[in-house]
């Protein structure tokens, strides 16, 4: 190999010491450069990093709360239940038409291909079943003192307690059949393997076959219930994690469920089933309930307010059938009869216990 000339002639008259140097100057000048390399690489990786993580959230985020149609129609209209806005039961037709059913018979069917509805058994409706290429959506009503049955399109049968509102389309199409539901509900769901049903509330859905069971969501308390008398069911939920990812959970007959809202935490356990049905052909059972939550139960049922004075009278323990048929004083004082207390008329609308 030939030396280069102009390289040897110079190494010649250089001395030893600022060989030295030039060589300590390229030295620093090779780390100055890889320190670079490297921080630029794992700039790099850093900001991958955060782009990764980012991204990750907003799929995690997008996954669980990207909320369905459904869930869209509820948040964009006006409909709520609301225990002094009215007496009667309420179907809101596409968020447009409202009719009050005002006789005793609340029963509401659908015909299989949603166009026609029954209500009561004095008045049938037409109507569309979608308008600009979407599915329409009605919207039942039952305020508290007041109960209903509804034949949805599908042949499914749902009972809805007092203050309660079912969100529903008309007529199912698509891979689910999706419901929204505030308040308490007992569903009786037509079976269709290839087509699910599905009971939607607020970071939670219960996703059925074909079953029997009830939900209870009211909007003032602060949990959510699924009580599973046949078949089985699975609940979807939203849990308290940092990114707040759904998980599952299956429940057989006897079994139900109870998730917490503000906590996004689920339990189940075995319980009777048939105290959370009751109240569908007119009677409540309890079993060491305490008073709070019956006179709370009893308030939604019968539209009075109920307020109890006394904190240690609230926690007392209660067993027993009450019949529903009759008015709300006279189960008030069946419940005196075995519980130490005394109550007081304020007007028509609320009893004042103490």
């Amino acid at each position: 190999m030939r030396k280069d000339k102009t390289t040897e002639n110079y190494s010649a008259h250089i001395n030893k010491e600022e060989k030295e140097q030039l060589k300590g100057r390229i030295t620093h000048s090779i780390f100055r450069y890889q320190r670079f390399k490297r921080r630029v690489r794992y700039g790099f990786g850093a900001a991958a990093s955060v782009l990764l993580i980012a991204s990750s959230g907003f799929y995690l985020y997008n996954s669980v709360y990207n909320p369905t149609s459904i869930e869209s129609y509820v948040k964009t209209t006006s409909s709520k239940v609301d225990a002094g806005s009215s007496t009667e039961v309420t179907l809101i037709l596409d968020n447009e038409t409202n009719i009050n059913v005002d006789q005793d018979n609340t029963n509401i069917k659908y015909s299989n291909t949603g166009s026609k509805v029954q209500i009561g058994s004095l008045k049938e409706v037409d109507q569309v079943t979608e308008k600009n290429n979407e599915i329409v959506y009605n919207t039942l009503i039952v305020p508290y003192g007041r109960r209903s049955q509804i034949e949805l399109s599908d042949g499914s049968k749902v009972w809805l307690n007092s203050g309660s509102k079912l969100v529903y389309p008309v007529i199912f199409k698509g891979k689910k059949r999706e419901v929204y539901l505030e308040g308490e509900g007992i569903f009786e769901v037509a079976h269709n393997k290839k087509q699910p049903f599905i009971v939607k509330a607020e970071n939670h859905e219960i996703e059925v076959l074909g079953t029997v069971f009830n939900v209870s969501n009211y909007l003032d308390d602060g949990n959510i219930s699924t009580t599973l008398k046949s078949g089985s069911v699975e609940i979807h939920y939203v849990e308290d994690s940092f990114f707040g990812q759904k998980q599952a959970l299956k429940i057989a007959p006897g079994t139900q469920s109870v998730y917490a809202k503000n906590a996004k935490r689920i339990s189940a356990r075995m319980v009777d089933v048939e105290n959370y049905f009751s109240w569908r052909r007119g009677v409540f059972i309890f079993k060491s309930d305490d008073l709070k939550h019956i006179m709370k139960r009893l308030s939604r049922y019968y539209n009075v307010d109920i307020v109890i004075n006394n904190v240690e009278l609230e926690n007392q323990t209660f067993s027993g059938y009450l019949d529903l048929k009759e008015d709300v004083e006279h189960v008030v004082k069946i419940i005196k009869e075995t519980t130490d207390f005394e109550y007081t008329n304020q007007n028509e609308n609320q009893i004042i216990i103490n």
